[in-house]
């Protein structure tokens, strides 16, 4: 006669909270793992950017040195050698020498390195994508939660407000704004934003998507809105902070959390393409989008100047879809569910 073991509901289930329980998720998943350690590791290599450019390459990423020369195989070469093709004119960058002491990626049009470049111009991209997102998910959750718990006249402006952002085509919108702030600056009340900084661009991208955040954070509100746990509380005399800040925030973050890694993708893409335009980041700031837009006149005889950002802006938007989709599962209990299923 064979025992028949059953197994209890608590041995299926995963103890703790649900935060410690998404946690635990995340740390047993193989994607979330590497996807945050690839982040990291370029994260961790654009902050060393001064490192590299001072105390290995020599070099200074801001400056032109069209008549400087490098080590190449012990042998000193020109930094951007006369052209010998068609009738002699203009000069060729030289290319990759795969020597982290010498120009690794070569040179750009101005004899500046292209590996210095692509770590100081990580910085203020992954800044730009980082600071949008997490501004524009702070936002948005503060007026989605505001709009859909509130309704009425409030629910009303706020969804005419978001109407409004929504009907520009995003990139026609960012670029007729940075046009515009980029002559002017920014000012609101005691807070002036030059025209030539970098957090205007990070304002803007961060502006333009609020309404994107907002409306499915309103959504998540309309619907905990009419759950009874709400109506138990405001049965017995809740005050409106107090469900906000016990009822409706806490199940209203974790769908932020996933939102963040996501827009922080979104936004890198956009300020990509704004720089690329002229109209993100401004000389002497550099960053992916800027120096691909360096390389284009080199496409044909340097292409790594313009293909090495492009690489890296795409490594780093695919490592944040990833991981942005595995802390969805991990938040989700109904992707838990139909995972242990």
């Amino acid at each position: 006669m064979t025992e028949t073991t059953v197994a209890t509901p608590s041995a299926m289930v995963p103890t703790g909270g649900p935060w410690r329980t998404a946690l635990a998720d995340l740390a047993r998943d193989r994607t979330a793992i590497a996807s945050s350690a690839i982040f990291l590791l370029i994260v961790l290599l654009c902050l060393l950017a001064p490192v590299y450019a001072h105390y290995i390459a020599h070099t200074n990423p801001f400056m032109s040195n069209v008549s400087g020369t490098t080590l190449v195989d012990g042998k000193t070469v020109p930094v951007l050698a006369p052209t010998t093709t068609g009738l002699g004119l203009g000069v060729t960058p030289i290319g990759p020498t795969w020597d982290v002491r010498h120009y690794f990626l070569g040179a750009d049009n101005q004899g500046r390195d292209v590996m210095a470049r692509l770590l100081y111009g990580g910085r203020n991209s992954l800044l730009i994508g980082i600071s949008s997102a997490l501004i524009c998910c702070v936002i948005a959750a503060l007026l989605g939660v505001i709009s859909g718990y509130f309704g009425g006249v409030v629910d009303a402006v706020l969804n005419w407000f978001f109407d409004v952002i929504w009907a520009f085509p995003v990139y026609l919108l960012a670029i007729s704004l940075s046009v515009v702030l980029l002559t002017n600056g920014l000012r609101l009340g005691p807070v002036t934003v030059g025209a030539g900084s970098i957090w205007l661009p990070v304002l803007i991208i961060a502006a333009v998507y609020v309404p994107y955040v907002a409306r499915p954070v309103r959504a998540q509100v309309l619907a905990l809105r009419g759950r009874e746990f709400i109506h138990a509380s405001i049965g017995v005399g809740g005050s409106d902070a107090r469900i906000l800040r016990r009822d409706v925030l806490p199940n209203v973050a974790p769908m932020v959390l996933v939102f963040l890694p996501l827009m922080t993708a979104i936004n890198m893409l956009t300020e990509s393409a704004l720089s690329f335009l002229s109209v993100g980041v401004q000389p002497p700031n550099a960053s992916w989008g800027t120096i691909i837009n360096d390389g284009l006149g080199l496409l044909y005889t340097r292409p790594i100047v313009a293909i090495a950002p492009g690489l890296m802006i795409v490594i780093t938007a695919v490592v944040l879809n990833l991981l942005g989709d595995s802390v969805r599962s991990a938040l989700d209990p109904k992707a838990r569910l139909r995972g242990a299923a």
